[in-house]
């Protein structure tokens, strides 16, 4: 029991003590990349023609793993591949990507997971790249089963058309027959000859 007090307790104490040390000084290692931030998208976009041609070299160059994570980040694969990650982002110091240098050294220092944050910034900023050169999924053509069966529906809508507007005049006609056959044809009013008016000679005048 001595033994583990003297000797095993103080060495355990010391290295929880060296990883706490570690993980602040990688926390305040991000929290300085984070208000350079502003000046990394500065150059990113003054430099970006350039650098795209150069970033997907290094993509293509890299393993699948490293693709997806350029893609899709997440912690857990950054600690899984941590090795390959330090790897991929020293490529990106040999082609001056902004950013890469500071993260480059924090990684070194302090391991990849422990500054995921400026790693996954980078990451994106490459990523942005990658969107652009792939391939947009193309509609694949009608096939002629597709389209027939397009042409058989119009078709069917246009015979029903014409059915109803063959419908509408044959009833309207029906109509304008019952009006005709239910009218009685009106009578002609006899013509009275006009009587001639007799005129009464005038008396003569009395004496």
């Amino acid at each position: 029991m001595g033994y583990w007090k003297t000797k095993v307790l103080p060495k355990i104490k010391k290295v929880f003590e060296k990883n706490s040390t570690k993980k602040t000084a990688a926390a305040e290692a991000s929290k300085s990349f984070d208000e350079t931030k502003e000046v990394i998208n500065k150059e990113f976009e003054e430099k970006k023609t350039e650098l795209q041609t150069k970033a997907l070299v290094v993509y293509e160059a890299s393993s699948t793993e490293i693709k997806s994570l350029v893609k899709a980040r997440d912690e857990a694969g950054l600690k899984k591949h941590s090795t390959e990650v330090h790897k991929f982002i020293e490529e990106l110091v040999k082609i001056d990507f902004p950013g890469s240098k500071a993260v480059s050294e924090a990684s070194s220092k302090f391991g990849p997971a422990l500054v995921s944050g400026p790693i996954f910034f980078i990451f994106e900023k490459v990523s942005t790249f990658i969107v652009t050169e792939e391939k947009v999924d193309e509609v694949p053509p009608k096939t002629e089963e597709e389209t027939s069966g397009v042409k058989d529906r119009e078709i069917v809508v246009e015979e029903e058309k014409k059915e109803e507007t063959s419908e509408k005049i044959e009833s309207v006609e029906e109509n304008v027959k019952a009006a005709e056959d239910i009218a009685p044809p009106a009578d002609k009013q006899e013509e009275k000859p006009v009587e001639p008016t007799t005129v009464e000679p005038a008396e003569p005048p009395k004496a």
